[in-house]
């Protein structure tokens, strides 16, 4: 019912890579010796080298550590705020019964 459209196949003709066929006879019939030439051979370019990926793991890894180690100090030093509030809260609280002296009103 519906069928798709296939585009008709390209066919390509090169003579580059393939090698020259050795004529039957040396005498060139007709043509000039010095304007033959043999067709040329090209060749594929290399490949372009592969890049290692070892640098990116390590700075990757890296990266990774100094993270952890930044969370690790920030919440060492969170720690020790909250610490330090408690302890100024509870000298706080002695100081203040203290300077209030055993004839002051409780609350």
């Amino acid at each position: 019912m519906l069928r798709p459209k296939l585009p008709a196949p390209v066919h390509v003709i090169t003579t580059a890579g393939q090698p020259a066929a050795a004529p039957a006879c040396t005498c060139y019939h007709g043509i000039a010796p010095a304007a033959y030439a043999p067709p040329t051979v090209v060749h594929a370019p290399h490949p372009a080298p592969r890049r290692p990926v070892a640098p990116y793991v390590a700075a990757g890894a890296a990266a990774v550590a100094g993270v952890v180690a930044l969370a690790t100090v920030l919440t060492a030093l969170l720690l020790a705020v909250a610490v330090t509030a408690v302890s100024v809260a509870v000298a706080a609280v002695v100081l203040r019964s203290l300077v209030g002296g055993p004839g002051s009103p409780r609350r």
